[in-house]
């Protein structure tokens, strides 16, 4: 039987339960989810002008039968699809989700919540929404549009957008043959789709012939000509969002965040959170107490193998636990620096 979120053997009667190894984690989602977007805040101290929050879903493959375990024709596996928010480094946002959904799947819901937190704190801040093709919805584009948030999202390729952009990928291709190096053309036009979309927006096209062939890459945006030109921002600002990337591999790859190996979804989610926090941490350690070191820039993962993981022997006493650490540890010199930073914050 199960009792008060404990498993325990039946006992006869008024004798005390002996406790298992088994407890029951209990979880306010909503109070989760929230303090994510809170730390972020927390982290400035300063409302900046503007921030760019970076939407993007990945695979989290799965290798047993785990609730809502579907098959996943592009990344040709079983697996969930967590959609996963940034601001640079700072992570808002890790929801799982199954993988028979849109890679857009509950964005709008989410990034409501996220902005709606935010400009409580920071009711003047801009804020630019940035992904690639899989978020070129309409719904999300819309909610953007009557919130006065602006998007910058990769547009899917079509026959309809080439046939845009047939004279500037000629003209590549011609000056690619004569320097016989990549050459690229970008045109700016305003586009609408046939039945998907409410209205025209602005599309941005990069005409490119490289490797002997035509690429052809497309993003629509809510920006300005006056503001952003189209190469400034292909090139500079959309391009950028694939440092998020990084992001995710530290998180899947250096923290684990793979590891979902628990039967309900309910219970990964809570595994992906408990990684997800891993990460905050990790990250406020590099921000503050390793800002001057040789670690201010490193990975999640170097810092865990570097710093972290190392042998120690702990003592614990009534008043304080004391950490004796090996004299050969190379790295004393960030430690001591990265645990006097913390100190001052406190």
């Amino acid at each position: 039987m199960r009792a008060a979120g404990r498993q325990i053997d039946a006992q006869p009667a008024g004798a005390e339960p002996e406790p298992t190894g088994y407890h029951k984690i209990s979880h306010d989602a909503a109070a989760i989810e929230g303090l994510f977007v809170d730390l972020f805040l927390d982290a400035h101290a300063a409302p900046p002008p503007q921030i760019t929050l970076d939407l993007d879903a990945t695979d989290d493959p799965l290798h047993g039968h785990q609730e809502e375990r579907f098959f996943h024709g592009y990344y040709d596996s079983y697996c969930y699809l967590p959609l996963y928010v940034f601001c640079g480094r700072h992570l808002l946002a890790a929801k799982l989700r199954p993988a028979n959904i849109d890679a857009s799947a509950g964005s709008v819901e989410e990034m409501a919540r996220i902005v709606a937190r935010i400009r409580q704190r920071w009711p003047r801040v801009r804020i630019l929404l940035r992904a690639d093709s899989g978020f070129a919805r309409e719904a999300l584009m819309a909610w953007c549009e009557n919130q006065g948030v602006d998007y910058l999202f990769g547009l899917a390729k079509n026959s309809r957008l080439v046939g845009e952009i047939e004279s500037e990928l000629a003209a590549a291709q011609e000056q690619s043959q004569k320097t016989e190096k990549p050459a690229r053309r970008f045109k700016d036009f305003t586009w609408q789709t046939r039945n998907s979309w409410s209205r025209e927006r602005r599309v941005v096209a990069k005409a490119e012939w490289t490797e002997g062939k035509a690429n052809p890459r497309f993003v629509v945006t809510s920006l300005a000509r006056e503001e952003h030109e189209a190469r400034h921002l292909y090139e500079k600002l959309y391009c950028a969002r694939g440092e998020m990337e990084n992001r995710i591999k530290e998180c899947q790859l250096d923290l684990y965040a793979d590891r979902t190996s628990a039967h309900t979804l309910r219970a990964n989610q809570l595994r992906l959170w408990f990684v997800s926090f891993a990460y905050v941490l990790i990250c406020a350690l590099r921000r503050i107490g390793l800002a001057h070191t040789q670690f201010a820039r490193a990975s999640c993962g170097t810092i865990r193998l570097k710093l972290l993981k190392i042998g120690a022997l702990v003592r614990t006493s009534v008043r304080r636990i004391k950490l004796a650490m090996p004299s050969a540890f190379p790295c004393q010199a960030e430690y001591r620096a990265a645990h006097a930073a913390l100190a001052a914050a406190r």
